[in-house]
């Protein structure tokens, strides 16, 4: 038995940084996630590395890890490789950042999408992350699609009469 699911890619770092529950805010340039708010995602951890380093910046900047955390977290975010469906998180309400913010409130924000240059991007809450049992190799795609899981591999904690997909 299996389950249909949306999926969607995201370059390391920040597949494992959402899978370990560092990065609980996605940023795009238009509302790709609105459609799935209250609906679980699968996550894809793409081959290719997400190009700048900010991300190091806000770990061990604003979020406070020391080095030897940072690269605890970047090991256990590559546990299944890449080009693997590898878990999955519940997407909340998405809503375009405005481009005039109070200042802790945008850093609380970065924070949280371990990520600057938030104003205007569409923003959503990512909740609940929890890796698969294995890993699914598939390709990536630049946008959502849809694929099956089999209900083995999907966390104990998972019930699939539950699943919102």
């Amino acid at each position: 038995m299996s389950v249909q699911v949306w999926c969607l890619s995201f370059r390391q770092p920040y597949a494992g940084l959402v899978l370990n529950g560092v990065k609980t805010v996605e940023s795009r340039w238009r509302p790709l996630l609105a459609p799935l708010h209250n609906k679980t995602l699968a996550i894809h951890i793409a081959r290719r590395d997400w190009e700048g380093q900010e991300w190091r910046a806000m770990l061990g900047g604003p979020l406070g890890l020391d080095p030897g955390q940072i690269e605890a977290l970047l090991e256990s975010g590559e546990r299944f490789g890449r080009g693997v469906l590898a878990g999955l998180v519940d997407v909340g309400e998405t809503w375009q950042c405005p481009a005039q913010l109070q200042a802790e409130e945008l850093h609380e924000l970065e924070r949280a999408a371990v990520l600057t240059g938030l104003q205007e991007k569409h923003l959503t809450y990512l909740a609940n992350p929890r890796w698969l049992k294995e890993p699914i190799s598939m390709p990536g795609g630049r946008d959502l699609w849809s694929t099956e899981i089999d209900v083995e591999l999907l966390p104990d904690e998972i019930k699939p009469g539950l699943l919102s997909f």
